[in-house]
């Protein structure tokens, strides 16, 4: 599998290409920013994956950061502790902001619905997906199948709801470049939703937007991409505040189930790779870059862009052990959920820089790497944003039962600390 992304460096200096994964440019590459080795007996997603679980390794820090003061630190950090990220999900899910058939209490009731980003002209639909049971991962005769595809197994879930396209950039810029947050400035006053989703921590600027978009960013209808699995649960937190109901990324159960559709082949519509042109954005059809929404045709259950476009972030960290490790009854949760901005964090559904036809197969799993950010030039590197994946990007899903503890929720949300400990060492404002 081969990956374009395009860095632009202070402005001045152009470099092309994305580490060990993109196509060959006609300009030499820097040398390689140290990246951690690849655990033994396991391999990159470009190659065959083994029977032995990920470690997910940290960049190595070759670098120290001289706080301003120990006393401006410990304010810094004071005030960071107040932040709504700490306080509990589940608190702001009481008085939802009223949307038509948002409020279905059983399977029987629950309907399409369109979400409204209060304050905002962005809307985008969410689809009910009926609980059930499927066969998850690929049997040994499927062509391009992996070992980390296996055993398959049965996993039954329970009811939710799927955003019917990717998360775009025009719903994700209203958090993540704060579009929303500096609309309000001049509003004389508030809603508490509105004053906490304001509050809540937000992403640091990205380097380079252009090249982690495709030059997409900004455009209607084209999907966000190129941010951390941990800024889209950020961004999940922010929306679950701005709505008052419970949206997070799609464990890695429910993504493939909502991906499958009820089928049981290669891809949603079958083994026939051909078809692939009808369903799927990828490089021989997509010249390496990310495209409009909606412009090939749904699966079964309505959802588009399963198979191809950007990859999917999901709620799990990679271990080649997965699904002979998934416990009986346990409805899909993750067996080893996100713990922050670690790499080894899982994306699902292939994408626009593919150019192979089975890495979009609906049980293919890919895993970030130390390579995702090798162009990074900050110290630390960002924790929002991923130089050299410009294919990954999201969608929310909202559970028809959201969590009924705190520490039920957290197998699901973004790790403060991460945050925190960033925060500490980042003093850009």
């Amino acid at each position: 599998m081969k990956k374009i992304s395009t860095i632009v460096l202070f402005t001045v200096l152009v470099i092309v290409g994305s580490g060990s994964q993109c196509r060959e440019s006609s300009k030499p590459l820097p040398p390689p920013l140290p990246t951690s080795p690849v655990p033994p007996g396991t391999t990159s997603p470009a190659t065959s994956a083994t029977e032995t679980s990920f470690v997910p390794v940290p960049i190595p820090v070759t670098a120290t950061v001289e706080p301003k003061t120990a006393q401006e630190i410990s304010a810094r950090k004071r005030e960071n502790l107040k932040n709504p990220f700490f306080k509990s999900s589940l608190e702001f899910l009481k008085e939802p902001v009223p949307v038509d058939n948002a409020n279905a209490q059983t399977e029987s009731e629950m309907q399409p619905y369109s979400e409204k980003i209060s304050g905002s002209d962005q809307t985008f639909k969410m689809i009910p997906i009926k609980g059930g049971k499927f066969l998850m991962g690929s049997p040994e005769n499927e062509k391009g199948r992996r070992e980390d595809e296996s055993p398959q197994h049965e996993v039954e879930l329970k009811p939710f709801w799927i955003a019917e396209h990717e998360t775009t950039w025009k719903e994700f810029e209203q958090f993540a470049l704060k579009i929303l947050r500096d609309s309000r400035r001049e509003k004389s006053s508030l809603t508490e939703r509105e004053k906490l989703a304001d509050a809540l921590a937000s992403p640091t600027p990205p380097y380079d937007i252009s090249s982690i978009s495709h030059d997409n960013a900004g455009k209607i209808g084209y999907p966000a991409s190129g941010m951390t699995a941990y800024a889209a649960q950020l961004y999940c937190r922010w929306l679950t505040i701005v709505t008052g109901r419970y949206y997070r990324l799609p464990t890695e159960a429910e993504w493939e189930y909502a991906c499958r559709a009820g089928s049981t082949t290669a891809y949603s519509f079958g083994d026939d790779e051909t078809k692939l042109e009808d369903y799927a954005w990828f490089f021989d059809n997509s010249d390496g870059a990310s495209k409009k929404i909606m412009t090939k045709k749904p699966n079964a259950w309505g959802l588009y862009d399963m198979h191809g476009n950007l990859s999917e972030w999901v709620l799990e960290q990679y271990d080649a052990k997965t699904y002979a490790n998934r416990k009986p009854n346990s409805y899909g949760t993750p067996v080893k959920p996100s713990k922050g901005d670690g790499f080894g964090q899982i994306a699902r559904g292939g994408n626009c820089e593919d150019d192979e036809a089975a890495n979009l197969r609906s049980a293919r799993r890919l895993y970030s790497e130390t390579s995702w950010k090798q162009q990074d030039p900050q110290f630390p590197q960002s924790i929002w944003w991923v130089t050299d994946a410009a294919y990954v990007g999201f969608r929310v899903v909202r559970p028809l039962e959201p969590p009924k503890t705190e520490e039920e929720a957290k197998q699901y949300e973004p790790v403060p600390s991460v945050w925190i400990d960033y925060a500490e060492l980042n003093q850009r404002d």
